[in-house]
């Protein structure tokens, strides 16, 4: 895949089949969207190409925007390039951007920098100054710039309707299920391997505590879960804690995994943790003591699940 910084220069020069989004969480209904785009590309000779934005529009659109994203740019970029396209083209999402007319979306980028020959767009898409662009705008100027647009409706799990707003709050649930479910993949979060209080060392629990770079990116609830990473091609499972560490006076969120049978050092290294399933939620206990003997009911309830999910 060729991932495109969007720029006034830049140009296809041959036929694409074009989406265009925000895909936060690159979801099932979204993975659908562009494994047909790549289809069809391939079937009528054409390119594929994914147009996205960063930063996410609500950061841009939205006064004091708290917004929590399920990938960063770097993730987003490879869970893409997994599914086979072509060409994903990021343009910087800013207020000179936003006040782009739909007009000129259409007729500058989509057709004489992108080239588009077939557009889908999603049912509920607005673009362009005020959001003044939508699908019965792309309708009219098919036939004016010669290009086919199809709209496509909103994927159902269980009947319900899929979207990253949806996988967010069942995350700031602890829902690691749920997440899954609509996501068809583990989430996970991406970060460096820094050093801690070492206080897990002294009760036999040593942790690798992650630092995730990008402030947006979304942590899900605070508690205890199962988690896994593949680090020097080798998976290795263990427990995550996300919370204030309340037993040892804590008072910032911290992110801590203590790997099982793992002892090589990785301060430093980034890693991807996914999360398998929650735990329980972090509690505060009377003494070190008390927490030891709760890891080690964790690390049994951890490697249970494990053992019946491998």
């Amino acid at each position: 895949m060729e991932v495109v910084q969007y720029n006034k220069d830049f140009k296809i020069t041959f036929p694409t089949v074009v989406t265009i989004g925000a895909f936060d969480g690159v979801h099932i209904g979204h993975q659908e969207i562009l494994q047909n785009l790549v289809k069809t590309a391939k079937s009528k000779d054409k390119k594929s190409a994914v147009v996205t934005f960063s930063p996410h529009p609500r950061m841009v659109l939205e006064k004091n925007s708290t917004i929590k994203l399920l990938n960063t740019l770097d993730e987003k970029i490879s869970l893409i390039g997994a599914l086979g396209i072509d060409f994903l083209v990021i343009i910087l999402f800013n207020k000179e951007f936003a006040n782009l007319s739909a007009n000129d979306f259409i007729s500058e980028i989509l057709i004489k920098q992108l080239h588009t020959s077939i557009l889908y767009i999603g049912y509920d898409h607005q673009f362009g100054k005020n959001r003044e662009g939508n699908f019965k705008l792309l309708e009219e100027k098919s036939q004016i710039f010669n290009f086919s647009v199809h709209e496509i409706d909103a994927l159902c799990v269980q009947e319900v309707k899929i979207s990253s707003t949806k996988i967010r709050k069942a995350l700031a649930d602890g829902n690691i299920s749920k997440a899954y479910k609509f996501l068809n993949y583990h989430y996970f979060i991406t970060g460096t391997v820094v050093k801690g209080k070492n206080i897990g060392e002294k009760i036999n629990f040593p942790t690798a505590n992650i630092k995730v770079k990008e402030s947006y990116k979304l942590i899900p609830k605070d508690g205890v879960y199962v988690v896994k990473s593949t680090i020097d091609n080798n998976t290795v499972y263990g427990m995550m804690n996300i919370g204030n560490r309340p037993t040892v006076y804590g008072r910032n969120q911290t992110i801590e995994v203590h790997f099982f049978n793992f002892n090589q050092y990785i301060y430093g290294d980034v890693i991807k943790v996914e999360f398998l399933t929650r735990l329980r939620d972090e509690q505060k206990f009377d003494s070190l003591d008390a927490l030891k003997n709760q890891l080690k009911v964790d690390q049994i309830n951890a490697e249970e699940f494990i053992k019946n999910n491998q």
